[in-house]
């Protein structure tokens, strides 16, 4: 069985499919039945999603997932903002400044914050 990838790309509210046909020699007619199944089958998926969404059972099966995903990942979560907390600061005074338009007197008094956020190329 070959398998083929499909790729959808959202433009403008339309969906243009892209199908990877390295050496498949695939006709038109089964590039389009390829693309008709695809989307019968996110009609289906959508569907279900939409019948089963607002049930009890449900939402207790995405919570308990949820708080699953939470708790086994809080520290990598906690690690990222600690690492970019110098970053996340500095974009918030310039915004501050940039708001206030006083740009002249964040380079002159926040100058080290203002040279962290050109080396990252923020501004």
């Amino acid at each position: 069985m070959v398998r083929i990838n499909i790729r959808i790309y959202l433009k403008n509210k339309i969906f243009i499919y892209y199908i990877e046909m390295n050496n498949y020699g695939l006709s038109e007619e089964q590039i389009s039945n390829i693309i008709q199944s695809y989307n019968k089958r996110r009609e289906y998926e959508k569907q279900r999603y939409n019948n089963i969404k607002d049930t009890d059972e449900f939402k207790m099966k995405n919570r308990a997932r949820a708080k699953a995903h939470y708790e086994t990942n809080k520290e990598k979560k906690l690690q990222k903002y600690q690492d970019n907390k110098e970053i996340l600061n500095a974009k918030s005074t310039y915004r501050y400044y940039k708001n206030l338009d006083k740009l002249d007197f964040f380079k002159e008094k926040k100058s080290e914050k203002y040279e962290l956020l050109k080396s990252i190329n923020f501004i």
